[in-house]
C-alpha cells in the first residue's frame, strides 16, 4: 500500500478528495492527514495580501473574522473530521491530527514515523511565501526527504 502524507489548512472539499485518491491510480493508499488551521498560521496581513492578490476583496476585508487560538482549534478539529470521513468514504484508509506547534516538524516526525512514500501538501494560494519560498511545500523538499507535490484547493469550503 502507497502511503501519503497530507498536509492541508481546511476541510477537504469532493473535489479534492477525488483528485488524492486518484492520483495513483487503482494502487490503494493509506493517507495520514495533517490540519493546521488557516488561523493558527500566517499574520492577517499575509492571509490579506493572498487574498487580494486572488482577487477576493470580500475575504481580505474578513481576515479579522478568521477565527484564531482555541476557536482556530476547534475549526480545525471539525475540519479534520469532515477530511478524514470524505477520505473514508471515497474508499481510502486515513487518519489524522491536529498540528499543535511548528508544522513542518510535525511533517518531518510523521513522514519518518509513518515511512512515507510521499507528502502532498493541499492549499490555497499563498503568494507572500511562495514567492520567496516560504511555503510548507517550498520548505517542505529541504526537509522530509521524500517526494513533496503540492497542489492547490480546488475550491473553497
Amino acid at each position: 500500500m502507497f502511503t501519503s502524507v497530507l498536509m492541508i489548512e481546511k476541510a477537504l472539499t469532493s473535489a479534492d478528495v477525488e483528485f488524492v485518491t486518484t492520483l495513483h491510480g487503482d494502487e490503494p493508499v493509506s493517507f495520514h492527514v495533517l490540519l493546521q488551521p488557516r488561523g493558527d498560521q500566517a499574520d492577517r496581513l499575509l492571509r490579506a495580501i493572498d487574498d487580494v492578490a486572488l482577487g477576493e476583496l470580500d475575504e481580505a476585508a474578513k481576515e479579522h473574522e478568521t477565527p484564531e487560538g482555541d476557536e482556530a482549534k476547534g475549526f480545525g478539529v471539525r475540519a479534520l473530521d469532515v477530511s478524514l470521513q470524505a477520505l473514508h468514504a471515497a474508499g481510502s484508509e486515513a487518519v489524522g491530527r491536529l498540528v499543535e506547534d511548528h508544522p513542518l516538524d510535525a511533517l518531518k516526525a510523521l513522514v519518518e514515523e509513518t515511512g512515507a512514500d510521499e507528502v502532498i501538501v493541499l492549499t490555497d494560494p499563498h503568494y507572500v511565501e511562495e514567492f520567496f519560498h516560504r511555503d510548507w511545500a517550498s520548505r517542505a523538499r529541504h526537509k522530509v526527504g521524500v517526494p513533496v507535490l503540492k497542489l492547490f484547493s480546488h475550491s473553497k469550503v
